[in-house]
């Protein structure tokens, strides 16, 4: 993903024609032979993206959506809600997520997100963790993305999903900027009960040390035709004119399960 003060700022590279993939099914191939693991079924995006036509982005075989919500304390997508409702009229799974910063306290992003996101008891959430590149002074800290997580957990009786890299997960250098998050996610904390949502780019993802296994694997993302995993270019999603993708670690029925029960495993 990247942050909305990114795009502003011109700093997005240069983006894909579309993205999409074949019939949802538990295992899919690429054009270089290699199976997928997963569901390749959801993708997520944000205002930047053009949508044209939910309906077109369901015939596509896509089962599901996660929208940005939220920047930090202070910044509201505004295709979020008028998105949603179309989405949802077009028979798709909704979600949202956050890009966390370090201006506000974790505690303020969250109470922000929710007041924006409204989840419903079938609205998968996530927090974006990842190094602000544009900005790395407002870089999200640990502490930061633990209380955001608290919070949403204490309001919605449910845990978000985390969205990672490996590397910045482990508190490892990463990025363009060259960053580390504060601390490592250790295992059996807060963050690490959130069902993860991978973001790795190489044929062969890593899981964080904290996880065991991941929930959603972005093998396509940023808009850029520098990341995506298995070696050929993601085909065309009618409906949108770029967005990034990502696989469901089970099959149709278990997502559909696992989303409708709020992203609860």
């Amino acid at each position: 993903m990247i942050s909305r003060r990114s795009m502003l700022a011109g700093l997005a590279l240069p983006a894909l024609a579309g993205c999409g993939g074949p019939t949802p099914t538990a295992s899919s191939s690429s054009a270089t032979g290699q199976t997928r693991p997963g569901l390749d079924a959801v993708i997520d995006i944000s205002h930047n993206v053009k949508v044209t036509s939910f309906a077109a982005v369901r015939r596509s075989n896509i089962l599901a959506v996660i929208h940005k919500v939220t920047e930090g304390g202070d910044w509201f997508d505004p295709s979020y809600a008028s998105r949603r409702r179309q989405a949802e009229a077009a028979g798709l799974l909704w979600g949202g997520y956050h890009f966390g910063t370090r201006q506000y306290s974790g505690e303020r992003q969250a109470e922000a997100f929710l007041s924006a996101c409204q989840p419903g008891p079938q609205t998968v959430m996530a927090l974006d963790l990842e190094p602000n590149d544009a900005n790395p002074r407002n870089t999200m800290r640990l502490d930061q993305a633990e209380a955001f997580v608290r919070t949403v957990q204490k309001a919605t009786g449910r845990l978000p999903m985390l969205y990672a890299h490996p590397a910045w997960a482990n508190g490892e250098v990463y990025g363009r900027k060259r960053l580390r998050l504060d601390a490592p996610v250790l295992p059996g904390s807060l963050l690490s009960r959130c069902d993860l949502w991978l973001a790795d780019y190489r044929e062969e993802p890593r899981l964080p040390n904290a996880w065991s296994k991941w929930t959603l694997w972005q093998y396509v993302a940023d808009e850029t035709s520098q990341n995506f995993a298995y070696g050929s270019e993601p085909r065309h999603v009618e409906g949108v004119g770029h967005c990034d993708r990502n696989m469901y670690n089970g099959d149709a029925a278990s997502l559909n399960r696992w989303w409708k029960n709020g992203g609860r495993s």
